[in-house]
């Protein structure tokens, strides 16, 4: 009998949806093959000269051997995306790549054959290199590409039943033009920070909408949502210019694309705040008449919201320029957050951080969990889409093994604080680790790991990872849930 890694959860409900995920830019390597084209990472990566996305991991061709390995540790779904790239290499080819479409339907059906459900992205951070060139998501034609590529998919790809349509439009738009550690490399571009957070939103809606209506004519049967991740502030102390410094971070990073995605309009509220952000940075934001018409028929439409959660933020007032330091490489205390017309971020006393300065804050998922539960009645069911540890792992072990039990106690903390809100009635239904295996992780490259699978990269080796057993010993418990 070997002993028992389970700790704080020891069940897990029966019919939960107990996942891990992917990306494909971050895993499938193979960034040249059969016509792709090039995404907005391409050439930047090779001008950056740090690193590069290929092999990655190698599932463009070792696909099925993940798939395997995650049905052996009892996960019964997975979230992958597909390369825009791979189908239309420009973003809006007139014809799409056979050896593309051909690629998909095969992974698919290697996820059926293993049964593991694919849930499945149409964009995570890969925009097409030549939309991208023209201004990505701030010029409309993107939306427009976008739309059309989304119907594609919607049409030819009807054995996927579950569908998200942009990864994290936070992070994109943050990641773009506030931090600057993604291409274009803005910093405190706050015109271009929200307009593209505006865009984004508008071509969610527009994809909803057209997977409804297509579902109406031509029964389609799946459901489609959008994945955000929420980053929740708190002030640093009880003073008011802190919890108004929070309030202000909240609105940016979590009220604007909640309040457009699952009201359909933007609070007065939300509005009031993000105004105040717009006037102290001389920045504005461009909305079309029918945008909000299209936000708000798509609203009540979204069948499922993915929720990623890695970090809360503590947030005191501050008064100065803007400026910040992104730490990319795991020098432990290398980050520096301060937003003029917002705040800063400050660490706290007594709570742990990563090598890469993430807050690990459990309750921030349990308190995010309720009050978007409350403050939305549009919000459908919940899955956690991404949630993990990027830690520096040790080498496999004389059996293979990785030792992780960092990663283990993470999970388990934050998996607490998700059936504690599910309890209390949040309609949490699943949960995916980040990652199923160790890949390509953008501003940081290779020593910031992730994954339930361990990956020696010179090699392409596969080890099982503590973590990953952990995972399989919980996924046992389902069958004896009530």
């Amino acid at each position: 009998m070997h002993m028992s890694l389970l700790n704080r959860v020891q069940q897990l409900p029966k019919g939960f949806v107990w996942g891990a995920a992917t990306a494909a830019y971050q895993t499938e390597g193979s960034t040249k093959v059969a016509g792709k084209g090039k995404t907005m990472w391409d050439d930047y990566l090779v001008a950056q000269g740090r690193f590069l996305p290929d092999p990655a991991s190698d599932f463009y061709n070792r696909y099925e051997e993940d798939i395997r390995l995650s049905a052996e540790h009892g996960l019964n779904a997975i979230r992958v995306s597909i390369a825009w790239t791979r189908i239309f290499p420009n973003g809006d080819d007139a014809e799409p790549l056979a050896e593309g479409v051909k690629h998909y339907h095969e992974l698919f059906a290697c996820c059926k054959k293993y049964g593991v459900e694919p849930y499945v992205s149409l964009h995570h951070f890969d925009s097409p290199a030549a939309l991208f060139n023209q201004g990505d998501w701030l010029n409309r034609k993107t939306v427009d590409a976008y739309v059309r590529y989304a119907e594609f998919c919607f049409r030819e790809f009807r054995e996927v039943k579950n569908w998200f349509t942009i990864n994290e439009l936070i992070s994109l738009s943050h990641s773009q033009y506030i931090q600057g550690n993604f291409p274009p490399n803005h910093h405190f571009d706050v015109t271009n920070g929200i307009q593209s957070q505006h865009n984004e939103l508008v071509a969610h809606a527009r994809a909803v909408n057209l997977y409804k209506d297509l579902d109406e004519t031509e029964h389609l049967g799946g459901r489609i949502g959008m994945v955000n991740v929420l980053t929740p502030a708190y002030p640093a102390t009880d003073s008011p210019a802190d919890q108004h410094a929070a309030d202000l971070y909240n609105a940016f990073y979590t009220d604007f694309i909640m309040d457009g995605a699952f009201l359909g309009h933007y609070s007065a509220r939300t509005l009031s705040l993000i105004n105040e952000i717009l006037r102290a940075n001389n920045a504005t934001l461009t909305v079309e008449d029918s945008d909000m018409e299209e936000l708000a028929k798509a609203a009540p439409r979204n069948d499922m919201f993915g929720l990623n959660y890695y970090q809360s933020a503590f947030i005191a007032a501050y008064d100065g320029e803007s400026t910040n330091s992104f730490n990319g490489t795991g020098d432990k205390g290398t980050s520096c957050f301060k937003f003029k017309g917002v705040g800063q971020q400050v660490d706290m006393p007594g709570i742990p951080t990563t090598d890469w300065d993430w807050l690990i804050y459990p309750q921030g998922l349990y308190d995010t969990l309720k009050h978007i539960s409350a403050t939305y009645p549009n919000l459908p069911v919940i899955y956690i889409t991404e949630n993990g540890l990027g830690h520096k792992d040790p080498e496999p072990d004389a059996n293979g093994i990785v030792a992780d039990p960092e990663r283990i106690d993470f999970v388990d903390q934050h998996m607490e604080k998700v059936l504690q809100a599910r309890a209390e009635g949040v309609d949490v239904q699943g949960y995916f680790i980040w990652s199923l295996q160790d890949q390509f992780s953008w501003a940081n490259g290779y020593n910031k790991r992730y994954g339930l699978f361990y990956i020696d990269f010179d090699t392409q080796k596969r080890y099982i990872k503590q973590s990953a057993l952990w995972y399989k010993e919980l996924a046992d418990t389902m069958a004896d849930a009530q």
